[in-house]
């Protein structure tokens, strides 16, 4: 049976002593946080903190709190071993630029939806259909064809076009 990476009986090392090559006390602090089938975990964390300074971190910490702190030394580790210079912050960084490319694509789709009903709007008021006027041709296309990005200023007024549009046709 085996009890957080020891077995009854005899000791087996936790991943943190096993590479230290040290013997595993039966309080040893890694023990529960790094067991001796996941050496991963330890190696990328040893590399980037190091193991006192890992093991003051974990000791200044009430238990509780030990296994979150540990999942975050190894997210940041394997972080830093991934991008040296960025870490974590480069993740972060990848993800906001996807967020906003995403909220771009989002407010060019909604103004256009803004644009068909109301070219819809307009044919049905007029009786009858639309022709091939430059006002008929739809946002994304204009965009594509006049303005390789737009500022966020633009976009704001673009999502706000939107609304109003939207506020029109709910009544």
């Amino acid at each position: 049976m085996k009890e957080s990476g020891r077995k009854q009986g005899v000791a087996s090392p936790c991943a943190a002593c096993k590479l230290l090559r040290r013997r595993c006390a039966q309080d040893c602090v890694f023990a529960p946080y790094f067991p001796a089938d996941e050496p991963h975990k330890f190696s990328s964390v040893h590399k980037v903190f190091g193991a006192s300074n890992v093991n003051k971190m974990l000791q200044e910490l009430p238990e509780y709190q030990r296994g979150d702190a540990v999942s975050s030394m190894v997210y940041e580790a394997n972080a830093r071993v991934r991008d040296p210079v960025y870490g974590c912050v480069g993740a972060i960084s990848s993800l906001q630029q996807q967020i906003d490319h995403l909220q771009t694509q989002l407010a060019i789709a909604q103004a256009e939806v803004v644009h068909m009903r109301m070219r819809q709007f307009s044919s049905m008021s007029r009786g009858g259909t639309t022709g091939n006027s430059p006002d008929d041709v739809s946002p994304s296309s204009r965009h594509t064809q006049t303005q390789p990005t737009m500022s966020l200023f633009t976009m704001d007024m673009v999502v706000d076009q939107a609304n109003m549009g939207e506020s029109l046709w709910s009544c």
